[in-house]
């Protein structure tokens, strides 16, 4: 999401909603790296987590980055958000993803695969700004600044649908197979959130990708394994998506 200067600190409607649901939820369902996150992420918009840089400063942008070596965009623009619906809906969607994958890699795995995924997505936001700037000659990619964890959960939502089975899910009323609904998601997402960006959860399902369908899947878990000493078990399926016709 483009960023937005932060209405107010404290709790905001989106925030009381987002406890709603996650009590509704089960607070004990939820796994502990997961819960920290959204606990994180919420008390850093509220501003009780105290940092030396405004939602503003933090988005990520291909002249930032290219430019003005701004690094730091790097890595805390994945955390912060635009408003509190913002937050509200991307740690809904968090917290099924998480109570889906951290389970079945573990907690350190789990973790350490979050921050792949999110150094990939911004590399990935940047270089698609990048991109997209020299083939239709339009700076405004190169400009474009984004905040938000929405790309490493579009890059979680590959994961996950790599790790289930086939099946229908359900996208706004269309019922479609789950290896479509990502793709389906982004374009509803582009359509019914104009303020979104497409760039940044096309990054995030260009990550998942090679995640799961690439040689790079298999680096990153060989890292984490060597880091944690616990290796990230997958489904059948997952394997079979890649090319590897064993288990583990």
């Amino acid at each position: 999401m483009r960023p937005a200067q932060r209405r107010q600190q404290g709790l905001q409607y989106g925030i009381l909603l987002l406890c709603m649901q996650a009590a509704n939820f089960g607070i004990e369902k939820i796994p502990p790296a997961t819960l920290i996150g959204v606990v994180g992420q919420a008390l850093l918009y509220t501003g009780f987590i105290k940092v030396p840089w405004n939602a503003e400063e933090a988005c990520i942008s291909a002249l930032k980055i290219f430019k003005h070596r701004d690094w730091k965009s790097f890595i805390v623009s994945n955390f912060e958000h635009g408003s509190d619906m913002h937050l509200y809906y991307n740690m809904i969607s968090f917290i099924l993803k998480g109570a889906y994958l951290e389970p079945m890699y573990g907690t350190a795995n789990f973790v350490i695969l979050l921050a792949f995924l999110s150094l990939g997505c911004s590399s990935m936001y940047v270089l698609l700004g990048y991109l997209l700037t020299e083939i239709t000659a339009d700076y405004s990619y190169y400009t474009a600044c984004a905040i938000g964890f929405s790309a490493v959960l579009f890059a979680l939502k590959v994961i996950t649908v790599c790790e289930e089975r086939d099946k229908m899910q359900n996208v706004g009323g269309i019922v479609v197979p789950s290896k479509i609904a990502v793709w389906l998601e982004l374009i509803l997402i582009h359509l019914l959130v104009p303020n979104s960006s497409l760039i940044g959860h096309l990054g995030g399902i260009l990550i998942g990708c090679l995640y799961c369908y690439t040689q790079i899947g298999e680096i990153i878990d060989d890292v984490v394994y060597k880091i944690t000493g616990k290796l990230i078990v997958h489904e059948e399926q997952f394997y079979r998506r890649r090319g590897i016709f064993f288990r583990l």
